[in-house]
């Protein structure tokens, strides 16, 4: 069976379904980080599990949701960008 996609649609692979590689691999690579934090700082596996889900679920569900069906990557790097060539300009209209 032969699927024709338009030329100016955009197919992109996902995992799962629902999010992107790119993505995933962020959520995965940030979660080893906070479990290695909690794993050196904490002792009690109960308080670290909490901590954990505390901090890291939210970030997986602006990964799925997204902020107007945006990468999550994409979101860091336009602010990463942003915050090192702000630019900001004040008009004050003189009387």
């Amino acid at each position: 069976m032969k699927f024709i996609f338009p030329q100016n649609y955009r197919f992109h692979t996902k995992l799962f379904g629902f999010i992107d590689y790119s993505t995933a691999i962020f959520n995965i690579v940030i979660w080893i980080i906070y479990f290695a934090f909690a794993h050196f700082f904490l002792t009690d596996i109960s308080v670290k599990v909490i901590i954990f889900i505390t901090i890291c679920f939210p970030l997986f569900l602006l990964s799925i949701i997204g902020f107007q069906h945006e990468n999550l990557l994409y979101i860091f790097v336009y602010l990463f960008l942003f915050f090192k060539n702000r630019k900001v300009y004040l008009y004050r209209k003189i009387e």
